[in-house]
Order: structure tokens, then sequence, then C-alpha cells
């Protein structure tokens, strides 16, 4: 019987780099369904916002990748699990065929979930066949490339389980709450960062998405950044200073949304007689002041930071502070929550987990910036428009899955994400 909840957080593996690969490929696919069991079938069925995908999906989804772009490849000839697969788990790729619409993916109560896992053994037997009998390097990268995908669609499927279960009336919890250690945030300072030429984008021959590359040179000037992400607590002062009730700290876009959508808070944040409370995987609970506030919006962290009298940094100053190793509060915490960042000395801290951190760099090609062929040339490139860059992954994120150079990217108008703000400013 699959579990409606878990005592403490789920387990889940530490991956380390390098990885023997079918090792590899059984840890993240074993990740994905670890994550699904505090779930019911019901809870994996449904769709809160076209933006968001069921559970059930997510789990279909990855397999379809594998199915899809390996196998049918390695194995020209091997009939497909079921025909229709192709077509109501293929998310985005036009060159694959048709999708099954979006918004409608909650509709989808057959298959199953347990034809979607039966889906995913009989898709695992198969690739990690081929991996015994030996593939070609661009065979293997292709799974490489879908192992990180993977990792993508895990994060999703909390997000959007999170986002569904805000709208139940009962306030469920995805699991039970792991033992609260009590901590302060450190005192906010700046770090300055000389003006000079520098390289950003992926350097080596690890893996890397495809919109990390080239690497360029970009000039940056003098600029400080702030030594921790913005707490809860400081975003509060913003409200209480009419935040949400005054057009000027806000660009145009953001301010309607403001209106339009009566934003007065972050997202799941509710007021009652005992103060604020904000939602959590583990249920409703007051809002944590020293912690990171998350689920901002590109709108709401600009605003934020044009109060503060700072800015938002771009990608390439964030890249620029970013130092190895890559150190946070990952999803393998079993947390699901930003906690308050630790106090470091000589460099800006939690860059990587908690919360992913909105830029000022709208999400277009790097210079020399050529997709693959294929349908793998649309997995990043064509959604290089109307998006902002955030950096450093969050609470939800694998840890193997980030890198200094990693761009994730959503329009600025999104908030289910744990998406938060660190601020910079100039020093010129």
């Amino acid at each position: 019987m699959r579990q409606r909840t878990v005592a403490r957080g789920i387990a889940l593996p530490h991956l380390e780099e390098p990885l023997d690969p079918t090792k590899r490929y059984r840890t993240v696919r074993a990740a994905s369904e670890a994550l699904t069991a505090p779930l019911s079938a019901e809870d994996c069925s449904i769709q809160s916002m076209e933006d968001a995908s069921p559970a059930k999906w997510h789990l279909a989804h990855t397999t379809w990748f594998f199915e899809t772009l390996v196998l049918e490849t390695a194995e020209p000839h091997t009939s497909a699990f079921e025909h229709s697969f192709r077509f109501l788990f293929n998310s985005y790729y036009d060159s694959v065929g048709e999708q099954y619409p979006r918004p409608h993916r909650g509709l989808l109560s057959r298959p199953s979930l347990d034809e979607v896992l039966d889906y995913r053994r009989h898709v695992d037997e198969r690739v990690l066949a081929l991996l015994a009998e030996g593939l070609a390097p661009e065979q293997h990268a292709v799974i490489e490339l879908g192992l990180h995908h993977e990792q993508q669609h895990q994060e999703l499927l909390l997000t959007d389980v999170k986002h569904a279960l805000s709208f139940n009336p009962w306030r469920p919890a995805y699991r039970a709450a792991p033992p609260a250690e009590a901590a302060r945030a450190p005192t906010l300072r700046w770090f300055d960062f000389e003006a000079g030429l520098r390289e950003i984008g992926h350097a080596g021959d690890d893996f890397a998405f495809d919109n990390e590359c080239p690497r360029h040179r970009v000039f940056v000037e003098a600029f400080q950044l702030a030594s921790r992400p913005v707490t809860n607590g400081e975003y509060l002062e913003f409200m209480k200073d009419g935040g949400y009730e005054r057009p000027d700290p806000w660009l145009a876009e953001g301010w309607h949304r403001v209106q339009r959508e009566a934003w007065k808070a972050p997202l799941y944040w509710e007021h009652g007689d005992a103060g604020w409370t904000s939602l959590t995987l583990s249920g409703r609970h007051p809002v944590d002041l020293d912690a990171p506030v998350c689920h901002v919006s590109g709108y709401e962290a600009n605003a934020f930071a044009r109060w503060a009298g700072g800015r938002l940094p771009t990608e390439a100053e964030w890249e620029t502070a970013a130092e190895d190793p890559i150190d946070g509060n990952f999803v393998e915490s079993g947390e699901f929550q930003p906690r308050p960042s630790p106090d470091v000395a000589d460099r800006p801290a939690a860059l990587f987990g908690d919360v992913w951190e909105w830029t000022a760099s709208a999400y277009t090609p790097y210079p020399g910036f050529r997709p693959p062929t294929g349908a793998l040339g649309e997995y990043n490139g064509k959604f290089m428009s109307s998006q902002l860059v955030l950096r450093g992954g969050s609470c939800a994120s694998p840890a193997s899955h980030l890198r200094a150079s990693y761009r994730n990217f959503f329009h600025p108008h999104q908030r289910w994400q744990f998406s938060g703000i660190r601020l910079a400013r100039d020093t010129r």
C-alpha cells in the first residue's frame, strides 16, 4: 500500500559525481519514486494550474524521454510500451509529434498511477540492459541529459504538489515536519567585487546544459553583493511600509499584476490572529522571520530591491561571486524548506540551495550559442524569450544537479517555485 505520510524526511541518496552510469541511472530514477511515496494516487493525479503538472505526469514524462530519445534510437525495431504514451507524455517536442494539451494534464485519470509505474519499470529494464551491453558515447550523453532532466522534474514535482495541496481545505501536509533547529540569520553585510573582465559559462568536460555554453568573456563593473538572501523578516518590513499598496517601487507590469491578482504577501502566506503563517510541505507554520523569503515573483524581488535601496544582481555578477564547493540546503536534507543562512566571514553565504535567486538578466542565448540538431535542440533554445534567469538552486533541488554556471529561468510573474532574493548594489 502506498503511504500517505512519512515520519521524517524522504530518504534520498546523496549522489556524488562521478558514478558508474548504471548506478547513477538507478539512483536518480529511484529518487523520483521516493518523492511520490507520501502521496496517494489521487494526489498524483491533480493539476492546480497550467504551469504545474500532476506528479503522475512527471513520472511518465521523464520515462517518455528515455523511451523516445534513447530506446527508439538504440532499438528502432522494438515495440513501444504503449503507443498513445508518445502523445500523452510529450511535453513540448514538436519535432517528435503532437502533444496532449498542457492545461488538461490533470484530466488524465487514465493511465492509472500503477500503469505509469509499470511503464517506468519496463523502460528501466530496457535502458539498464543497454547500459550493460555498452553504448556509444553519444548515447551515454543523451542518457546523462535525461537524468539531469529527471532531476529538474523532481524539483517541479515537489513545487507542483505543494501548489496543489494549497487548495485543499483540509490543509494536508506532504509529509511530517523534520525536527526544527532554531537559528538566527546573520547580520547582512556587503562584499565588494572589483570591475574587470570575467569569464562565465560552463568550462570543462563534465555535464552542462546547452544554455550554459559557450563560456565567454563579459566585462563586469564594480559591485557589491549581499552576504545572504533577504529574510522573511526583512520582507515583512517592506510589506508593513506599504510595499503592495503603492506603485513607486514597482515596474509597471509588476504593479498591474499586483492589482489584477490582489497580491498582498508572498505566495502561501496568510495573516490571522496569531500573525503571519506560511504553507510548507509539512503543513502551515508561523513564518520564520530569519529564513530566506521564498515564493516571490521576479516583480516582487525587483520591487523589494528598489525599496531597499539596492537592485537585483546580473547573472554575470552572481556567477562572479559563486565559488565551489556546491554546498547548501538541498532536497537531500529532507527539509524541503529554506533555512536561515550560515554566517560566513569571507564570502557571500548560501549562494547554493535554500532559494533560487532572481537576477536582473533576461534569459537569452550566450554569444556563439548553437542549439543541438534534432529534438534535443528544443530543450532550452526555443524558450529564450520573455523570461528572467535565476541562479543557485533551492531546498528542492538535487545537489548533484547544480553548478555555478547553471541557468534556471522563469517568467517574472511566476512564484510557485522556491524563488527568493539576494541584493546587489553599485559601487561607482
